[in-house]
C-alpha cells in the first residue's frame, strides 16, 4: 500500500445517513468517507438520489437521520457561525452552471466576493479575471452567458465556485448537456484543479467516461435497495465487485 493510501485524512464523513421526503425514503444507512484531495464520485442510476445526497452534504437539505461531518464538526448540529464557516469553504457548480443571464461573467464571479469580503471593486475585478483565466476563459470578463457556449458556461460557473478559494468543490452532473470533447476537457480541468489547488472534489455523475477518468474514490447508490452497496476507487470496484447491479452500472451491461 502506498504512503498516500495509508495517510488518508477524512475531510467529509457521512454517518448512518437517511434521506427522505416525508415518509418516502430515498436512501438509508449511508456510511462513507471523502478523504482530503479525493475526487469522490457519487454514482448510480437515474432517480437513485445522487443530487439529493449532494444537497444534504452542502447544507441545503437536512437528513431524516444521521450525520454529515466536516472533519470533526457535525454540520447539522453546529451553530450558525460554524455552519457559515463551513459553507464559505465550499464551492458548488450546479448542473446548469446557474449563471445570472443579465450579468457579465466577471459580474457573476464578483457576487460572492462582494457578499463575503471587504475587497474594493477594483480588487474584485482583478480576482474575477484571475479565476476566469484559471478555467481557460481569460479575456471573457465582459461576455454574457448567452454569448458563449455551454462548455464555456460550465467553466464560468466553476470560476464563480472558485471565487472564495474553497477547500471543497461540489459538481452536480458537470458533463450534462456537453458534447464528448467538451466533457473531456472539463474532466481535464477538474484534474488540473485538484493538482494545482489541492482541493477535495465531490462529483455527482452517471457518466462512465468521467467516473473512470477522474474518480479515485466513490459511493454507489442502488435505486432498488435504496442504500449504498459499495464505496472505493471505481476502477477497483469494477475489477472486484460481485454485485450484479454495480457491475451492470459500471459496464452498462457490456462487461
Amino acid at each position: 500500500m502506498s504512503e498516500s493510501e495509508t495517510n488518508k485524512e477524512p475531510h467529509i464523513t457521512v454517518k448512518d445517513l437517511t434521506m427522505a421526503y416525508g415518509s418516502f425514503v430515498v436512501q438509508h444507512d449511508l456510511n462513507f468517507e471523502v478523504n482530503r484531495s479525493d475526487i469522490f464520485i457519487i454514482m448510480g442510476g437515474s432517480g437513485c438520489g445522487k443530487s439529493t445526497l449532494m444537497r444534504h452534504m452542502v447544507g441545503l437539505k437536512s437528513p431524516a437521520k444521521g450525520q454529515v461531518l466536516y472533519e470533526d464538526v457535525n454540520f447539522w448540529e453546529a451553530g450558525p457561525e460554524q455552519r457559515d464557516l463551513i459553507m464559505k469553504n465550499i464551492g458548488i457548480l450546479y448542473q446548469s452552471g446557474a449563471l445570472w443571464s443579465s450579468m457579465t461573467l466577471a459580474e457573476n464571479i464578483a457576487l460572492p466576493l462582494a457578499e463575503y469580503t471587504d475587497l474594493t471593486p477594483g480588487q474584485i475585478r482583478e480576482i474575477a479575471s484571475l479565476k476566469l483565466a484559471l478555467v481557460g476563459l481569460a479575456g471573457f470578463e465582459d461576455y454574457y452567458p448567452s454569448e458563449i457556449s455551454g462548455g464555456m458556461c460550465k467553466r464560468a460557473g466553476l470560476a464563480r465556485a472558485l471565487a472564495l478559494d474553497p477547500d471543497i468543490l461540489f459538481f452536480d452532473e458537470p458533463s450534462a448537456g456537453l458534447d464528448p470533447i467538451s466533457a473531456s476537457l472539463l474532466d481535464d480541468l477538474i484534474l488540473e484543479l485538484r493538482e494545482s489547488l489541492g482541493s477535495t472534489i465531490v462529483v455527482v455523475t452517471h457518466e462512465l467516461a468521467s467516473i473512470f477518468a477522474i474518480g479515485n474514490n466513490s459511493v454507489f447508490l442502488d435505486a432498488n435497495k435504496k442504500t449504498m452497496t459499495a464505496t472505493g476507487d471505481p476502477k477497483k470496484l469494477l475489477e472486484e465487485t460481485k454485485d450484479p447491479e454495480l457491475r451492470k452500472f459500471l459496464t452498462r451491461g457490456k462487461g
